[in-house]
């Protein structure tokens, strides 16, 4: 009898190994649990380890890779990391769709992040706004002076804003630190210099600072992209006008929103995981941002140009790097970002973007034709064939029959299963 506890001393100074033992003891793992977990794919072991505390093995997702995307004139191929059915494909058929007038443009508003420093216990915050930015030349050699790998090569202080919140406690005086990361995501950087600066701020205050951290709201990073549909490629003038009135009720809609953006986010954070990205700050600050009027709204907007066509455009800020993180330190991620061809944090970015739009396209069609279940399910099919316990080439024989039956549920797949086996 297993007696199960979650203290287990010394837990964090134990071998990858050693610690699969003692969960395995503690839980009852069955032995082909423990040889499940032992096996952690093209991921070694130590390499896991050295990324997270207390790794006892790898959660393996699917790499897919989006085609038909033409981006600033370059064809690319899109590496996306997702265990969701239709995905992947929705960015294939919306971009091949919008080939034939020149696939995505993107722009990207710049390589900017900000950390805050907040300020309290000063009774004229006014005053202080203003002491704060007299020292503009001082704090930006203190954020240099932290950073001077990131200076040589382009980066570093651009610029502060001061900002004064009434809070419950009282105001607070709160400095945006505007730094220039590069090809650097940047949060290491940012929190370093507002580290640095914070001490000086309250000497000159006489306030007391205490958090000192980036926002992940990087709205002076903000990436572009825009596409047009044809009508022909859509399919007329109906189903565009149903795309249009779909994307009007997200746009209007907070509980539509969240899940037309949602579709968005499918598309973007699969590249952001494939290439080691930070997947829960660019849906932070993508959700934040789609907020910014005071309601949240799409992050997408949709209108019809002269000739009757589709235009689709997005903005959002994408705060990725290519250096530092799980991108240095993941093997598949490096390989990921060989097959975009990427050589910039603005160029991924951009290129992320560009999904993105496509992936609510693909959306918003079939919400306005054949339902989104529909070819959701189709492709969903597989899934539920596995669950059903299908192997090698029932999985695909389970899920035709399935999709035949418009009936892609998991009692109905071991039903097939048991009369293909009997």
């Amino acid at each position: 009898m297993t007696t199960k506890t979650s203290r287990i001393s010394g837990f964090h100074k134990l071998l990858p190994e050693q610690r699969l033992a003692k969960v395995a003891e503690a839980v009852g793992l069955e032995p082909s649990a423990i040889s499940h977990l032992s096996n952690t794919g093209n991921l070694d072991i130590s390499v896991a380890d050295s990324m997270i505390e207390n790794v006892i093995g790898t959660m393996n997702i699917p790499l897919g890779v989006a085609t038909n995307m033409l981006v600033d004139g370059e064809d690319v191929l899109v590496p996306m990391a997702t265990e969701e059915s239709s995905v992947v494909a929705a960015v294939c058929n919306a971009a091949k769709q919008c080939r034939s007038t020149g696939g995505f443009f993107t722009a990207m508003s710049g390589s900017q992040m900000i950390a805050q420093v907040q300020l309290v216990g000063v009774s004229n915050p006014e005053f202080a706004r203003l002491q704060i930015l007299e020292h503009k030349e001082k704090i930006k050699a203190l954020c240099d002076e932290t950073d001077p790998v990131l200076l040589k090569h382009g980066g570093g202080y651009r610029d502060i804003e001061v900002r004064i919140l009434q809070g419950r406690t009282g105001p607070m005086v709160i400095t945006h630190l505007i730094v220039d990361t590069r090809d650097a995501m940047g949060a290491n950087a940012v929190n370093s210099m507002a580290e640095a600066v914070a001490p000086f701020i309250a000497q000159w205050t006489g306030g007391r600072t205490y958090l000192r951290i980036l926002s992940n709201l990087a709205d002076h990073r903000l990436a572009r992209a825009r596409a047009t549909w044809s009508l022909e490629e859509i399919g007329g003038v109906d189903v565009r006008d149903g795309m249009l009135a779909a994307y009007d009720f997200a746009d209007i809609d907070p509980y539509r929103a969240a899940t037309h953006n949602k579709g968005v986010m499918n598309g973007i954070s699969s590249v952001v995981l494939a290439t080691g990205n930070d997947t829960r700050a660019v849906e932070a600050g993508a959700h934040a941002y789609a907020a910014r009027s005071g309601q949240y709204r799409a992050l997408t907007q949709w209108e019809v140009d002269g000739q009757g066509n589709l235009t689709g455009t997005i903005e959002l800020p994408l705060a990725v790097g290519l250096i530092g993180g799980a991108t240095r330190s993941h093997p598949t991620a490096q390989i990921a970002l060989k097959i975009l061809g990427v050589t910039t944090a603005e160029r991924l970015a951009r290129t992320i973007a560009a999904v993105g739009l496509a992936q609510n396209f693909a959306a918003l069609k079939a919400l306005a034709t054949t339902g989104i279940q529909k070819g959701h399910m189709a492709l969903h099919a597989k899934n539920i064939a596995v669950m059903a316990g299908a192997v090698g080439d029932e999985v695909g024989q389970v899920a035709k029959e399935l999709v035949a039956a418009g009936k892609v549920r998991v009692d109905v797949a071991e039903s097939i299963l048991k009369g293909l086996r009997d």
